[in-house]
């Protein structure tokens, strides 16, 4: 996906009721992808590009979901060649109390914080390499509803936040139309754990796999979920990664997992309802022996997967180990894209931008995550032929470039460097934070590349 391909790919087929308006949204992408973290302003250089890019963005005729209608199509694309694909959805704030004149903003953790609420479906195969967003909804939450959660259980489902789980899940049984040899994979954390998602008729290929946060009642000799997977037997033990978090270094954990089928009970507030028992296969992973004064690592995972062997169970594991990489997007857009730093005057403007900062974010993600599973890849497949001449020449310290592109792995390495990556053995692979300083570096230094390879005259003055 070289610099001007992929914006065309991802953004080209927007229906945003103009050509023109698509045709400035690939621009507007591609200036994003080169300067990312920089303002409005400075990415468009030039003050008709400015003039351009404030007027796209306040256009109440162009809707968020349209900018990303063409995103996600391609995503689709992408999902139709692959066998398994994991649908990993996630909520984040956003966060514009410094931006007091916006306007539309809404209520966050307080209701003196003033932002929006992100929820968002990003797809992973399971060897982590992104395919795109599949949905995302942006909302300004009602100060009123802040403390409200001791009322929840009160109110209908449509009322609440829980129904984005539901729409996440509803994109995923659309986009199963568009590549039915794959095995789509809902993916969710405790916030998941919601039980009208496991009501919902889904077709062959459509699997769910969430993490428990209620202990429900089951039906079984054990009234509750955890009991009922403390007597059932290991069906094997391996290794887990467990990333690092904000003063907590990464770890590595050895856990043992248990599996059982269980009959999950409705919930008995909901006893009105009538709703139907739901039969699951409940997995539970544990840590044998965690760390002196470390909480032991542990998830109750929920899955209509089945999971009646060891290599299963692991695959499942696996599966949800990909949920991190709603987490490392989340990071990209937020330190790479600075989408919290951008000053636009209304809340509706703000989503314009972030459908396509959110797109600009994967594209970052992705080349992290490709370089390590297709590294003998020509690098052709991210970079432009101008990008790549630039990165070499910088790289190999020579003014020609070599007649091959390098390969995906050596570019994304050397892009990596610019961005302070030092490449000693102890420090393996470059992550996204160091890529995206690699490619606003890469940007400047294509510019002047350009600059000097196809210089122009200057206009004659006499």
């Amino acid at each position: 996906m070289a610099r001007a391909q992929w914006a065309e790919r991802e953004f080209g087929r927007a229906e945003l009721g103009d050509r023109r308006r698509t045709r400035r949204l690939v621009m507007l992408a591609t200036m994003m992808a080169e300067r990312s973290s920089t303002s409005l302003p400075e990415m468009c250089a030039e003050w008709a590009g400015q003039k351009a890019g404030y007027r796209f963005f306040s256009n109440e005729g162009i809707r968020p979901e349209a900018i990303l209608g063409s995103h996600v199509e391609a995503t689709v694309e992408r999902m139709a060649e692959a066998a398994v694909v994991l649908a990993v959805q996630d909520t984040t704030t956003l966060n514009y109390s410094h931006h007091p004149g916006t306007i539309g903003l809404g209520a966050l953790n307080t209701a003196r914080q003033r932002g929006l609420v992100m929820h968002t479906t990003l797809t992973v195969t399971p060897e982590r390499v992104s395919l795109g967003l599949l949905e995302q909804e942006v909302w300004a939450r009602d100060p009123a509803a802040v403390g409200k959660r001791a009322t929840r259980k009160q109110r209908p489902l449509a009322e609440k936040e829980s129904q984005k789980w539901l729409t996440s899940l509803d994109a995923v049984i659309r986009a199963k139309a568009g590549c039915p040899t794959t095995q789509i994979v809902s993916v969710g954390d405790r916030e998941a754990d919601v039980y009208d998602l496991f009501l919902v008729d889904r077709p062959p290929g459509v699997d769910l796999l969430v993490r428990a946060a209620w202990d429900r009642g089951v039906a079984g000799p054990q009234p509750h979920l955890w009991a009922a997977l403390a007597a059932a037997p290991t069906l094997a033990t391996r290794s887990v990664s467990v990333p690092r978090r904000p003063g907590v270094p990464a770890r590595t954990a050895r856990v043992a997992l248990h599996a059982q089928t269980v009959t999950v009970r409705p919930p008995r507030h909901r006893a009105a309802e009538h709703l139907p028992l739901v039969t699951v296969t409940a997995l539970w992973v544990i840590e044998t022996a965690p760390p002196p004064d470390t909480a032991p690592l542990e998830w109750m995972l929920l899955t209509t997967c089945p999971v009646t062997t060891a290599d299963q169970a692991t695959r499942l594991v696996d599966w949800y180990g990909c949920r991190w990489e709603i987490e490392v997007w989340h990071t990209i857009l937020k330190s790479g894209c600075k989408v919290e730093d951008r000053q636009l005057d209304t809340a509706r403007r703000l989503c314009r931008c972030l459908a396509v900062a959110s797109v600009v974010a994967w594209r970052i993600l992705v080349a992290s995550r490709l370089a390590r599973t297709d590294p003998d890849l020509p690098c052709t497949v991210l970079l432009s032929t101008d990008e790549w001449h630039a990165l070499a020449c910088r790289s190999l310290q020579t003014p020609t470039p070599p007649p091959d592109p390098p390969p995906l792995r050596q570019a994304v390495r050397w892009i990596a460097r610019l961005g302070g990556f030092i490449g000693r053995t102890s420090d393996g692979e470059p992550g996204p934070t160091t890529l995206w300083r690699g490619f606003l570096a890469l940007a400047e230094l294509t510019a002047l590349f350009r600059l000097l390879s196809h210089p122009h005259p200057f206009p004659n003055s006499g």
